[in-house]
C-alpha cells in the first residue's frame, strides 16, 4: 500500500510537508527492494536491503527529532502512530549500548541459537576469527555494537 493512500484523509501535523518528499522516497526505495530480482541470492539475503532501508528511514526521523531537534513531538508521535516510523527501534537508540542497533530482530533472543542476541551485537574485536566480518543472517548487519563506531 502506498504511503499517500495509507495516510489519505488523515490530517498530518505541521511540519509534515517538509519531510514528506524524503519519506516518500524511502517508501519508493523499499517498494523497489521488495520487487527486486532475487536470482542467485540466498533466501536470507533477500531481506537485507529492506532492513537497511528501514534503518535509514528511521535514522533520518531519529536525527530530526533527537539530534538536530527540528521535528515537533506532535509530528513524531503522529509518524509512530501511523506506522511510518518504528517507535520501538527509535526508543532503543536512545538507550546506552543500543545507539546504532540495526534492527529489533538483532536483540530478540528467541530468534537466535542458545537464547542469545545476534552476533552483530558483539564487538568485532571480541569475535572469533571466523566470525570477524560475517554478516548477520537475518539482517545483513556486520556490526551494530556501540563500541565499533558507525
Amino acid at each position: 500500500m502506498s504511503l499517500r493512500r495509507k495516510l489519505k484523509g488523515k490530517k498530518p501535523p505541521e511540519g509534515w510537508e517538509l519531510i514528506e518528499e524524503v519519506i516518500e522516497d524511502f517508501e519508493q526505495q523499499l517498494k523497489e527492494a521488495v520487487n527486486e530480482e532475487h536470482e542467485g541470492k540466498r533466501k536470507t539475503e533477500l531481506t537485507w536491503k529492506i532492513h537497511r532501508l528501514h534503518w535509514e528511514k528511521n535514522r533520518f526521523i531519529y536525527d530530526l527529532m533527537y539530534q538536530r531537534k527540528v521535528m515537533s513531538r506532535e509530528l513524531f508521535e503522529w509518524l509512530v502512530r501511523e506506522k511510518v516510523a518504528d517507535g520501538s527501534l527509535i526508543a532503543k537508540w536512545r538507550k546506552p549500548g543500543y545507539e546504532i542497533l540495526c534492527s529489533m530482530l538483532a536483540i530478540q533472543k528467541g530468534n537466535h541459537n542458545f537464547g542469545t542476541t545476534s552476533h552483530c551485537r558483539v564487538p568485532l574485536r571480541a569475535r572469533a576469527k571466523q566470525q570477524r566480518i560475517t554478516p548477520d543472517v537475518q539482517t545483513g548487519c556486520i556490526s551494530c555494537a556501540s563500541g565499533d563506531g558507525k
